[in-house]
């Protein structure tokens, strides 16, 4: 399918969520954009990686999904996909308690760097909620339309997709998927790996070896979570 030029999302998407990109939410969530920028407002990501989680997790390769809320804030650290920063940031404290996690799950070295790419290459779509942000002002895109899209790209994975894994951390990503049927899907909740809210049973849910046993018994490669070192990424995503 052919996409419009100023649509930087994936045909495989772009098939999917063609009618939202048309939808009157949409052309008022891109005049409030605009006029941000005008404005003299920095917005995160940039503009070439709004849609990183798409272009990085084909619509028909996904295999599991980790739901996000808002992009980080802070200059040079969102770049499109949940939980996760560029090369050379420092890594954030929810995604410290998740690499905790996954080296007391699969015993996977931690890593150095806070880039989840080679995830989302591998089948993770990591979606936040609100796919853009004002700097400085966490929250600030929420209620604009972000949230009636990434609802649409949910629901077509749950009803037109089999087999996948969601992994919902928190109250926010578990209203979020409340709707996806367990006998379809695989649905891994638990508490947000936040500082505020680690502490309440985040540790020890396993999440990383459920979700490839659960790809394996179905005839599926499963993830390989350890991610390489900063020195070996390939160059992320940039603004287009």
């Amino acid at each position: 399918m052919q996409v419009p030029e100023n649509i930087k999302i994936h045909p495989s998407w772009y098939s999917v969520l063609e009618s939202e990109f048309s939808s009157p939410y949409m052309g008022e969530l891109r005049a409030f954009l605009r006029q941000e920028k005008q404005s003299g407002k920095n917005i995160f990501p940039p503009a070439g990686q709004i849609f990183n989680a798409f272009n990085s997790t084909l619509f028909d390769q996904v295999k599991v999904v980790i739901l996000g809320q808002d992009p980080y804030h802070g200059p040079g650290q969102a770049h499109g996909l949940c939980f996760s920063v560029m090369p050379g940031v420092r890594v954030p404290p929810s995604l410290k308690n998740i690499y905790k996690e996954l080296h007391s799950d699969l015993g996977v070295e931690v890593p150095e760097h806070g880039c989840l790419q080679p995830w989302a290459e591998q089948g993770v779509l990591l979606l936040n909620a609100t796919l853009t942000v004002e700097e400085g002002k966490a929250g600030a895109h929420q209620g604009r339309g972000w949230e009636q899209f990434t609802d649409a790209a949910v629901h077509a994975l749950a009803e037109q997709r089999e087999g996948l894994v969601f992994i919902l951390w928190g109250s926010y990503a578990q209203k979020k998927g409340s709707f996806i049927d367990r006998h379809r899907h695989l649905v891994l909740k638990g508490p947000h790996p936040s500082p505020l809210s680690a502490h309440r049973g985040f540790f020890g849910t396993r999440p990383f070896s459920q979700a490839n046993a659960y790809l394996q018994q179905r005839g599926e490669v499963p993830i390989d979570w350890a991610l390489p070192a900063a020195s070996a990424l390939q160059r992320v995503a940039v603004e287009v």
